[in-house]
């Protein structure tokens, strides 16, 4: 193997530990807001999209199934911070809305991701910072051509 094959190897390696150990330290900070880290997730996802989304287009977003999702929504709904509507123009889809209970969570979600964000880009470049975001971004487009 070559250098640039071992490189390209330990990026990988290191992309997938930083995001598992990112979502980790941030899940392990909100645990004392009762929500499990698909359920917060679901919340920041919905609380950044302009107009209530559909059910799929929610799902597409936070990057699961249709079931998984209505799951979560089921049980987000139950502690009413989200509510279903039905589509008038396709009353098999949902659209997907907060409720106004759910608000001072995001922001507490919010808060706390902040504050990690902070100590996490400590100490480091932005001229390095923008090397990185060009470097995933080429990544992400070429996922993408698959």
């Amino acid at each position: 193997m070559t250098t640039h094959q071992l490189d390209k190897h330990r990026f990988a390696m290191q992309l997938s530990q930083l995001s598992r150990a990112w979502r980790a330290e941030l899940d392990r900070r909100l645990v004392g807001l009762g929500l499990s880290q698909a359920r917060w997730l679901v919340l920041l996802h919905l609380s950044r999209f302009a107009a209530p989304p559909t059910q799929r287009e929610l799902a597409q977003s936070v990057g699961v199934e249709g079931p998984t999702l209505a799951r979560l929504l089921d049980s987000l709904e139950a502690q009413g911070l989200v509510s279903r509507l039905a589509v008038e123009e396709d009353r098999r889809a949902k659209k997907i809305s907060l409720r106004p209970k759910a608000k001072p969570l995001i922001d507490q979600i919010e808060t706390i991701s902040t504050q990690l964000r902070e100590e996490l880009f400590s100490g480091i470049d932005a001229d390095d910072l923008d090397c990185c975001l060009r470097v995933h971004a080429q990544i992400l487009c070429n996922l993408e051509r698959r």
